[in-house]
């Protein structure tokens, strides 16, 4: 691919991850309340579902999802279902120093690249997204292939140094918050993930088009 391509498609693709969707909401709230350790795992489950997304739109599972209205509605509908599911973990969740959790590293990190990687591959609208905007970066007279994986590989990486941003913006909050704020900020996240659930069950495929 062209340096002048990839160029392009890095700061496209910078300016559409850097607003607060679910994975960054998740990333602020993992660096908040359970530390960067724990975060790293849930920043890589995220820059996974990028990967697989991408991969599936080279195989052109996103124009079948465009082209299936059951299956569109079968995914975005277990998408919001699971968005309301983690905002109600969030706005019940005890709030505690981290060195409190009983819990092992090891296991909470596991949850959150779990967390992470199903709401990636939950959202439709991620799908549709690269299969709209993929294209555009791809030269037919090239290996479409390498092409594909080259920015699939791009994709993660903007992706974990912007979630990589929240964390530690989230664990700083931590340091400077009392329990009381921190309970605040679980619930803010929350409410946030609440509206995108929502948004997400109100989305139609016309508004991609």
């Amino acid at each position: 691919m062209e340096i002048t391509t990839l160029f392009l498609y890095v700061i496209a693709v910078s300016a559409v991850m850097m607003t607060p969707g679910p994975s960054m909401l998740l990333a602020l709230n993992n660096g908040a309340c359970h530390g960067l350790r724990v975060t790293s795992y849930g920043i890589a489950g995220a820059a996974l579902s990028d990967i697989v997304l991408i991969g599936a739109v080279g195989c052109g599972l996103g124009a079948l999802l465009d082209a299936s209205e059951q299956l569109f509605s079968l995914v975005k509908w277990v998408g919001a279902a699971y968005l309301l599911y983690l905002a109600w973990g969030l706005w019940h969740a005890p709030t505690r120093p981290l060195a409190e959790s009983l819990v092992p590293v090891t296991t909470r990190g596991r949850s959150a690249f779990m967390r992470a990687l199903l709401v990636g591959l939950s959202n439709p609208k991620g799908l549709l997204f690269f299969s709209a905007f993929l294209p555009q970066f791809i030269q037919p007279s090239q290996p479409i292939a390498q092409q594909y994986v080259i920015l699939a590989v791009i994709s993660a990486l903007i992706d974990c140094v912007f979630m990589s941003l929240y964390a530690i913006g989230g664990r700083h909050a931590m340091r400077r918050l009392s329990a009381r704020m921190m309970q605040y900020l679980n619930r803010g996240c929350a409410s946030l993930l609440t509206v995108l659930a929502v948004g997400l069950a109100l989305y139609r495929r016309s508004e991609a088009r």
